[in-house]
């Protein structure tokens, strides 16, 4: 096992090594890119890797499919860390090439809606096809597979390309989320600008099933900030909901929010609770009345002392 290095969506020049080498300990880690989300999660399963960083969710599209089935059905691993990143494409041509030469054009499949605005405009009758990654596109390119990918500017050079047009997006301000995922162990502690992210199944399916998992945060104060179905493969119908919340596992209003869920759903999956990115603790709203850690604990003992005869 090598505690020493971290997988990656690659190949080099993704947008997910980008957002990797924004955190300080990329720099004393071997970075490792991997053919595929479930590749580079899998070698932290294998002990082959301390923590991979992945894609889970963007501003255009919401959730990576791909990223939430392997955290949800694959053998259990916890987020410890999540990235923003601002996304821009380029088309990555060979140079020498126009516009007017394009036919094809690739990239991963969640580039494709945050630049079909742009494609319809610019390059009607060009075929899209999707690759692996958006740096796979460009590598795909320089093979002479296609006349072009979407890809970041910065993985020009890697694949000795040129970008013929920059600063592409149907989106203004779009991002993509990433979360660096280890083995399970205790979290961090409470920054006071965290999130809590847990996958939930529902029991039996009657009129509010739904709503009585939701109440369980509601009743608690705790806001929920993504809330998302994937089907359990158990038919049509059948869903289990990834949910990321405010606040930290060893928040009094969280932790009794997941024993609420653990009593009425036949499985609850804990994700982790890790520092929300680019969030500090003055950004935080102030908590709902009564929701605080300091009255919790106050209830508490006014219930203990009721019990012991001392009201």
């Amino acid at each position: 096992m090598s505690a020493t290095r971290y997988t990656y969506l690659g190949p080099e020049g993704t947008f997910t090594e980008a957002a990797l080498r924004k955190l300080p300990e990329s720099a004393t880690r071997e970075l490792i890119p991997m053919v595929s989300v479930p590749a580079a999660l899998d070698a932290v399963r294998a002990g082959e890797a301390e923590a991979a960083l992945v894609p889970i969710e963007n501003s255009v599209e919401g959730g990576i499919t791909t990223t939430l089935d392997e955290l949800i059905s694959g053998e259990p691993l916890q987020i410890y860390r999540e990235v923003l990143l601002e996304i821009s494409f380029a088309l990555l041509v060979r140079p020498g090439t126009t516009l007017a030469d394009i036919k094809t054009v690739t990239a991963h499949p969640a580039a494709q809606p945050q630049v079909r605005n742009w494609l319809a405009a610019h390059l009607p009758e060009a075929a899209w096809e999707s690759s692996a990654s958006n740096a796979d596109g460009a590598r795909l390119v320089q093979e002479g597979r296609f006349d072009a990918a979407f890809a970041g500017e910065f993985a020009a050079a890697t694949y000795g390309l040129e970008p013929l047009v920059t600063d592409i997006h149907d989106a203004e301000n779009a991002q993509t989320r990433f979360v660096l995922a280890g083995r399970p162990a205790r979290p961090a502690a409470p920054t006071g600008a965290d999130k809590t992210s847990v996958v939930i199944w529902l029991g039996e399916d009657h009129p509010g099933a739904l709503l009585e998992l939701l109440q369980e945060f509601a009743v608690r104060g705790v806001n929920l900030m993504l809330i998302q179905s994937r089907p359990t493969g158990a038919g049509i119908g059948n869903y289990c909901f990834a949910v990321d919340a405010e606040g930290h596992i060893d928040d009094r209003r969280v932790g009794e929010a997941l024993m609420g869920l653990k009593r009425i759903c036949p499985q609850v999956r804990f994700l982790g609770s890790y520092p929300r990115a680019g969030v500090s603790r003055a950004d935080v709203r102030p908590l709902r009345q009564g929701t605080s850690d300091a009255e919790f604990v106050a209830a508490s003992d006014w219930l203990r002392q009721c019990r012991d005869g001392r009201p």
